[in-house]
Protein backbone atom coordinates (compact mmCIF):
# COMPACT_ATOMS: atom_id res chain seq x y z
CA UNK A 1 0.00 0.00 0.00
CA UNK A 2 0.86 3.69 -0.66
CA UNK A 3 0.36 6.84 1.40
CA UNK A 4 -0.52 10.03 -0.40
CA UNK A 5 -1.06 13.30 0.93
CA UNK A 6 -1.52 16.73 0.32
CA UNK A 7 -1.03 19.01 2.86
CA UNK A 8 -2.53 22.50 2.03
CA UNK A 9 -3.12 25.54 3.00
CA UNK A 10 -6.35 25.10 4.98
CA UNK A 11 -6.55 20.68 5.17
CA UNK A 12 -4.59 17.94 4.54
CA UNK A 13 -5.92 15.16 1.98
CA UNK A 14 -4.87 11.78 2.13
CA UNK A 15 -5.30 8.40 -0.07
CA UNK A 16 -4.83 5.07 0.04
CA UNK A 17 -3.75 3.12 -3.14
CA UNK A 18 -2.79 -0.71 -3.41
CA UNK A 19 -0.97 -0.03 -6.82
CA UNK A 20 -4.20 -1.05 -8.62
CA UNK A 21 -6.69 1.39 -7.26
CA UNK A 22 -7.75 3.98 -4.84
CA UNK A 23 -8.58 2.55 -1.47
CA UNK A 24 -9.23 5.08 0.90
CA UNK A 25 -9.72 8.81 1.33
CA UNK A 26 -9.70 11.32 4.00
CA UNK A 27 -9.02 15.00 5.06
CA UNK A 28 -8.77 17.25 8.27
CA UNK A 29 -8.80 20.69 8.43
CA UNK A 30 -4.95 21.87 9.75
CA UNK A 31 -5.82 23.17 13.06
CA UNK A 32 -7.68 19.74 13.49
CA UNK A 33 -4.51 17.17 12.77
CA UNK A 34 -5.19 15.05 15.38
CA UNK A 35 -8.79 13.71 13.52
CA UNK A 36 -5.86 11.77 11.24
CA UNK A 37 -4.87 9.98 14.14
CA UNK A 38 -8.25 8.58 14.80
CA UNK A 39 -8.61 7.81 10.15
CA UNK A 40 -5.16 6.33 10.29
CA UNK A 41 -5.90 3.84 13.43
CA UNK A 42 -6.52 1.38 10.66
CA UNK A 43 -4.38 1.62 8.24
CA UNK A 44 -3.04 -1.75 6.34
CA UNK A 45 0.63 -2.34 6.24
CA UNK A 46 2.19 0.73 4.34
CA UNK A 47 5.25 0.12 2.52
CA UNK A 48 5.63 3.82 0.92
CA UNK A 49 4.28 7.48 1.98
CA UNK A 50 5.06 10.70 0.12
CA UNK A 51 3.75 13.91 0.64
CA UNK A 52 3.23 17.37 -0.85
CA UNK A 53 3.58 20.23 1.89
CA UNK A 54 3.01 23.92 1.42
CA UNK A 55 1.53 24.52 5.07
CA UNK A 56 4.55 24.41 7.10
CA UNK A 57 7.21 22.94 9.48
CA UNK A 58 5.01 22.53 12.15
CA UNK A 59 2.01 20.54 9.85
CA UNK A 60 5.44 18.35 9.14
CA UNK A 61 6.21 17.72 12.37
CA UNK A 62 2.98 16.37 13.22
CA UNK A 63 2.55 14.30 10.53
CA UNK A 64 5.58 12.40 11.01
CA UNK A 65 4.33 12.15 14.68
CA UNK A 66 0.91 10.55 13.80
CA UNK A 67 2.55 8.24 11.32
CA UNK A 68 5.78 7.24 13.50
CA UNK A 69 3.90 3.98 14.00
CA UNK A 70 3.10 3.32 10.61
CA UNK A 71 6.69 4.01 8.83
CA UNK A 72 10.20 5.22 10.27
CA UNK A 73 10.32 7.64 6.77
CA UNK A 74 8.07 10.24 5.18
CA UNK A 75 9.27 10.87 1.61
CA UNK A 76 9.03 14.94 1.32
CA UNK A 77 8.07 16.16 -2.51
CA UNK A 78 11.02 18.94 -3.43
CA UNK A 79 10.55 20.16 -6.71
CA UNK A 80 13.65 19.31 -9.32
CA UNK A 81 14.52 20.74 -12.85
CA UNK A 82 13.21 17.62 -14.01
CA UNK A 83 11.06 15.16 -12.92
CA UNK A 84 9.36 11.90 -14.62
CA UNK A 85 8.36 13.80 -18.45
CA UNK A 86 7.88 17.50 -17.28
CA UNK A 87 10.67 20.11 -16.94
CA UNK A 88 10.41 22.50 -14.45
CA UNK A 89 11.20 26.19 -15.54
CA UNK A 90 11.17 28.10 -12.46
CA UNK A 91 14.59 29.76 -12.18
CA UNK A 92 14.90 28.12 -8.89
CA UNK A 93 12.92 25.12 -8.85
CA UNK A 94 13.22 25.16 -4.92
CA UNK A 95 10.78 27.95 -4.78
CA UNK A 96 7.98 26.09 -6.84
CA UNK A 97 5.27 24.64 -4.24
CA UNK A 98 5.66 21.19 -4.16
CA UNK A 99 1.66 20.90 -4.83
CA UNK A 100 2.23 22.64 -7.90
CA UNK A 101 4.97 20.53 -8.90
CA UNK A 102 2.99 17.07 -7.86
CA UNK A 103 -0.16 18.86 -10.14
CA UNK A 104 1.99 19.27 -13.01
CA UNK A 105 3.26 15.61 -13.03
CA UNK A 106 -0.10 14.35 -12.55
CA UNK A 107 -1.50 16.97 -15.32
CA UNK A 108 1.33 15.80 -17.71
CA UNK A 109 -0.12 11.92 -17.79
CA UNK A 110 -3.82 13.47 -18.14
CA UNK A 111 -3.57 15.14 -21.32
CA UNK A 112 -0.49 15.76 -24.10
CA UNK A 113 -1.14 18.91 -25.49
CA UNK A 114 -0.76 22.57 -24.59
CA UNK A 115 -2.99 22.71 -21.53
CA UNK A 116 -3.60 25.09 -18.37
CA UNK A 117 -3.63 23.29 -14.79
CA UNK A 118 -5.79 24.86 -12.50
CA UNK A 119 -5.87 24.15 -9.47
CA UNK A 120 -8.28 26.20 -6.97
CA UNK A 121 -8.97 26.23 -3.04
CA UNK A 122 -7.38 28.89 -0.51
CA UNK A 123 -5.60 30.02 -3.35
CA UNK A 124 -5.56 29.36 -7.48
CA UNK A 125 -2.45 28.28 -9.38
CA UNK A 126 -2.39 28.47 -13.46
CA UNK A 127 0.04 26.74 -14.42
CA UNK A 128 1.43 26.75 -18.44
CA UNK A 129 2.35 23.51 -19.60
CA UNK A 130 3.27 22.40 -22.93
CA UNK A 131 2.60 19.28 -25.16
CA UNK A 132 6.19 18.61 -24.57
CA UNK A 133 6.06 18.76 -20.45
CA UNK A 134 7.76 21.81 -20.08
CA UNK A 135 6.39 24.07 -17.36
CA UNK A 136 7.08 27.59 -18.41
CA UNK A 137 5.76 29.46 -15.28
CA UNK A 138 2.18 30.50 -13.86
CA UNK A 139 0.51 32.24 -11.26
CA UNK A 140 -0.95 32.62 -8.44
CA UNK A 141 -4.11 34.14 -7.07
CA UNK A 142 -6.62 34.49 -4.24
CA UNK A 143 -9.34 31.44 -4.03
CA UNK A 144 -12.92 32.73 -4.39
CA UNK A 145 -13.61 32.18 -0.57
CA UNK A 146 -10.35 34.15 0.26
CA UNK A 147 -11.67 37.18 -2.16
CA UNK A 148 -15.10 36.95 -0.78
CA UNK A 149 -13.33 36.96 3.11
CA UNK A 150 -10.86 40.15 2.14
CA UNK A 151 -14.01 41.87 0.65
CA UNK A 152 -15.94 41.17 3.76
CA UNK A 153 -13.33 42.22 6.24
CA UNK A 154 -12.59 45.65 4.09
CA UNK A 155 -15.79 47.30 3.69
CA UNK A 156 -18.32 48.21 6.21
CA UNK A 157 -21.72 46.63 4.89
CA UNK A 158 -21.32 43.44 2.66
CA UNK A 159 -20.78 40.83 5.03
CA UNK A 160 -20.15 37.09 3.70
CA UNK A 161 -23.62 36.27 1.55
CA UNK A 162 -23.84 33.61 -0.62
CA UNK A 163 -24.95 34.37 -4.13
CA UNK A 164 -24.88 33.14 -7.66
CA UNK A 165 -23.47 33.66 -10.99
CA UNK A 166 -25.73 35.56 -13.30
CA UNK A 167 -24.98 37.89 -16.15
CA UNK A 168 -25.92 41.30 -14.50
CA UNK A 169 -26.98 40.69 -10.90
CA UNK A 170 -29.10 42.94 -9.39
CA UNK A 171 -28.84 41.59 -5.32
CA UNK A 172 -26.06 42.56 -3.56
CA UNK A 173 -25.00 39.14 -2.76
CA UNK A 174 -25.20 38.14 -6.40
CA UNK A 175 -22.95 40.92 -7.42
CA UNK A 176 -20.30 39.71 -4.54
CA UNK A 177 -20.48 36.39 -6.64
CA UNK A 178 -20.21 37.34 -10.05
CA UNK A 179 -17.75 40.21 -9.43
CA UNK A 180 -15.38 37.13 -8.00
CA UNK A 181 -15.94 34.80 -10.44
CA UNK A 182 -15.17 37.23 -13.17
CA UNK A 183 -11.93 37.76 -11.86
CA UNK A 184 -10.80 34.53 -11.52
CA UNK A 185 -12.14 33.41 -15.20
CA UNK A 186 -10.76 36.71 -16.12
CA UNK A 187 -7.38 35.38 -14.69
CA UNK A 188 -7.58 32.27 -16.15
CA UNK A 189 -8.10 34.02 -19.56
CA UNK A 190 -5.52 36.07 -19.64
CA UNK A 191 -3.23 33.02 -18.92
CA UNK A 192 -4.70 31.32 -21.97
CA UNK A 193 -3.98 34.53 -24.45
CA UNK A 194 -0.32 34.51 -22.93
CA UNK A 195 -0.10 30.96 -23.88
CA UNK A 196 -1.68 31.52 -27.51
CA UNK A 197 0.82 34.69 -27.73
CA UNK A 198 4.16 32.60 -26.94
CA UNK A 199 2.95 29.56 -29.53
CA UNK A 200 1.13 27.47 -27.40
CA UNK A 201 -1.81 27.74 -27.78
CA UNK A 202 -3.70 25.66 -25.01
CA UNK A 203 -6.26 22.68 -25.88
CA UNK A 204 -7.68 21.78 -22.30
CA UNK A 205 -7.57 22.52 -19.22
CA UNK A 206 -6.86 20.01 -15.83
CA UNK A 207 -8.66 21.76 -13.63
CA UNK A 208 -9.03 20.52 -9.70
CA UNK A 209 -9.60 21.72 -5.91
CA UNK A 210 -12.19 22.53 -3.73
CA UNK A 211 -14.09 25.15 -5.57
CA UNK A 212 -13.42 23.73 -9.23
CA UNK A 213 -17.11 23.01 -9.77
CA UNK A 214 -17.75 26.92 -9.28
CA UNK A 215 -15.56 27.39 -12.27
CA UNK A 216 -16.16 24.48 -14.78
CA UNK A 217 -19.10 25.67 -15.91
CA UNK A 218 -17.26 29.39 -17.21
CA UNK A 219 -14.49 27.74 -18.84
CA UNK A 220 -14.27 27.57 -22.53
CA UNK A 221 -11.21 25.12 -22.93
CA UNK A 222 -12.12 21.17 -22.64
CA UNK A 223 -12.33 20.98 -18.77
CA UNK A 224 -10.61 17.53 -17.49
CA UNK A 225 -11.62 17.28 -13.69
CA UNK A 226 -9.73 15.45 -11.51
CA UNK A 227 -10.59 15.06 -7.85
CA UNK A 228 -7.50 15.64 -6.05
CA UNK A 229 -4.30 16.66 -8.82
CA UNK A 230 -2.08 16.46 -6.49
CA UNK A 231 -2.10 13.12 -4.96
CA UNK A 232 -2.55 11.82 -8.68
CA UNK A 233 0.83 13.53 -9.18
CA UNK A 234 2.15 12.00 -6.20
CA UNK A 235 0.94 8.19 -7.65
CA UNK A 236 2.93 8.78 -10.66
CA UNK A 237 6.58 9.47 -8.30
CA UNK A 238 5.47 6.37 -6.16
CA UNK A 239 4.75 4.00 -9.15
CA UNK A 240 8.27 4.82 -11.08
Amino acid sequence: MWLLIDAGNTRVKWALHDGHAWQARGHALLNQLEQLALQWVDLPPVMRIMAANVAGTSVKTQLTDLLARHINKIEWLTPTHQQLDVHNGYTNPLQLGPDRWAALLGARKLTQGHCLVINIGTAMTVDALTADGHFLGGIIAPGFRLMREALAQGTAELGRRDGQYIPFPTNTADAIHGGIMQALIGTIGRMQHEMVQAGFPPVSCVLSGGDASLLQPHLSLTVIMVDNLVLEGLLRIVRE
